[in-house]
Order: C-alpha cells, then sequence, then structure tokens
C-alpha cells in the first residue's frame, strides 16, 4: 500500500505553521518512528503540475514534461475507453473574480452546478471550440471532456495551482486559446443559465479552466492507484486552518490507520507526504534491530519533517 498525502503542509503559510505546531496526529507518529525518509522532491512554485499529482503519475508509472501529465486521457482509460493518441485535456466551467489589476478563480465546486445547466453552457460554447478544432463531449457537471490536436502538446496548469490566485501567470500558452477564453466570457455574460443563477443569488459561469492536458502516446499503465488522502485540500486553497488541522484528524484516524494495519501485518507500505512546493518519501528501510527499536521509541511529527522554511 502506498498512501499519498496532499496538502501535507503549505510552505509560507503562517497559519499552516500555527496550526502545525499543535496538531495531535498520533497514527502519522508512529508510521514517521517506522519509517524511514528515503527521498525529498522540490519544485518550483511556478510549476504547473503541483508535487502530489507528479508523485500520483510516477506512483502508476507515468512520466510527462510540467503540466503535460495527461489526465483526461488517462481516466478515459481507467474507464476502459480507448483514449487513442489524440490530445484530451479537462475543461472546467468556472467563475473568474475579474478585478483592475488581477483575475481570480473561485474553486469551480463551489458553483454546484447542476447537470441541466451544465450542459446547456456546454452546448452554448461547443461550436466555438469546434472553430479551433476541439471537440466538447460531456463528462461530469463540474468538468467536461475536450478532444483535439492542439491539446496533444499543451501544457496546462492544474486547477489546484489557479484557484484563489492571480490567473496572469497561469494562462494558456497559446493564442488561441486565450483567444477562445475571451470569447467565452462575452458568450456567457448574457446566457440565460446565468440570468436564472444571478436572480437566485449564485455566482455566474463566466469562463473556463483546460487542465489535465496531453495525448497517452504508451497506453493504459498497469500499476495500481494508490490511496489518496484528499480530505485536506479545499480547507488548505481556502486558507482555513482550523479545518485543515480538523481535516488533519480524519486522515490520521482513518488513511494513516489503514497503512498502519497493512505494515503490522507485514505487507509492505509507503507513505508520501506532499506540501505545495515538495514531496517527501517514507520507507520502511533495513537496520538493525537496536536501529529499529531506536526509531520506534524516538520523537517524530509532522513538523520534524515539513517545518516553516
Amino acid at each position: 500500500m502506498q498512501l499519498l498525502i496532499p496538502y501535507a503542509f503549505v510552505a509560507e503559510e503562517p497559519g499552516c505553521a500555527q496550526a502545525v505546531a499543535t496538531l495531535q496526529l498520533p497514527v502519522l507518529e508512529r508510521l514517521l518512528r517506522r519509517l524511514t525518509l528515503t527521498h525529498t522532491e522540490d519544485l518550483s512554485p511556478h510549476s504547473l503540475t503541483p508535487p502530489h499529482e507528479r508523485a500520483l503519475a510516477r506512483a502508476i508509472g507515468v512520466q510527462a514534461r510540467d503540466g503535460m501529465i495527461p489526465w483526461a486521457a488517462l481516466e478515459l482509460a481507467r474507464c476502459g475507453i480507448d483514449p487513442g493518441t489524440a490530445g484530451w485535456a479537462w475543461v472546467t466551467p468556472a467563475h473568474w473574480q475579474i478585478g483592475t489589476d488581477r483575475i481570480q478563480m473561485t474553486d469551480p465546486a463551489a458553483l454546484q452546478l447542476p447537470e441541466d445547466e451544465s450542459r446547456a453552457l456546454m452546448q452554448a460554447m461547443a461550436p466555438w471550440f469546434a472553430q479551433d478544432g476541439i471537440e466538447l463531449q460531456f463528462d461530469t457537471p463540474q468538468r467536461w471532456l475536450a478532444r483535439g490536436a492542439a491539446l496533444a502538446d499543451l501544457p496546462s496548469a492544474s486547477l489546484d495551482r489557479v484557484i484563489g490566485v492571480d490567473l496572469g501567470p497561469w494562462m494558456p500558452a497559446t493564442a488561441a486559446l486565450r483567444r477562445l477564453q475571451n470569447e467565452m466570457q462575452m458568450l456567457l455574460y448574457t446566457h440565460p443559465v446565468n440570468d436564472a443563477r444571478s436572480a437566485r443569488g449564485l455566482q455566474a459561469v463566466n469562463s473556463f479552466w483546460i487542465s489535465g492536458s496531453g495525448a497517452l502516446e504508451a497506453g493504459a499503465p498497469a500499476q495500481p492507484m494508490p490511496r489518496i488522502a484528499g480530505a485536506l485540500r479545499s480547507a488548505a486553497l481556502l486558507g482555513d486552518w482550523s479545518h485543515w488541522a480538523q481535516a488533519w484528524q480524519q486522515v490520521d484516524q482513518e488513511a494513516c490507520q489503514e497503512l498502519a494495519t497493512v505494515l503490522d501485518g507485514g505487507a509492505t507500505g509507503e507513505l508520501v507526504l506532499c506540501s505545495d512546493r515538495a514531496t517527501l518519501h517514507f520507507k520502511p528501510t533495513a537496520g538493525s534491530w537496536r536501529e529499529r527499536l531506536q526509531r520506534r521509541f524516538s520523537r517524530a511529527s509532522l513538523k520534524d519533517f515539513i517545518g516553516p522554511s
């Protein structure tokens, strides 16, 4: 079992550091005492792919350039659909808050977009995408599939990189897609779905985001998916450190306990902790009985490994 925990810590966030200082995570601490930090990987804060997505890709045997992990194509393959070698991506309906000096995107999940509204918006936008050789297909209300040659070699920023920050540095690299975003903002401004949402006091869907782009050239990976403990994500993206700490308690008692049980049973287990900038890999390592005993009774906590810089 490999346990992957995204947003185990967020760098340079005083609120996160304060929360970590008082966290009581007994199961995680037991794991950290019996496992060894084997290697770390640091990423630039400007990387399109966050550390947990890179770690997940490597866990399933996918190697790709920054922003080019073909998540959309991989999801099709996992569902038994052959994506071929075409370029695929996810298109996420979104709300952009446009200010005088910056544009921010709220968490698309907060839109709570129902299927009928999502399908109506996609149908309105599809002809414009088609003009650029991109076919839209409905997947879920919060996420559509896109297929087109322009997506095969397109680096795209993960949603986790762009929620709640200035979108300027993360915009698509191609002029055609930036133009398409501008066109969709004008189209959506007067769309009946948004009129109805405004009447109900809901945020409008006034743009979209492309992520998970690329082509799956080597076929579906055969490696199993790790156990992903995703409960920390929402609170971390919102900067809500009180709820983040509460979510850590849940992760500790559930996912961390699962890994501890696996190790207690004599099976192989690994722990991967990801911050917004780094990945830490912990594995069982060989050693004398004295070394193992010393680790078992030594003190280890989250702040010992992912503390403020």
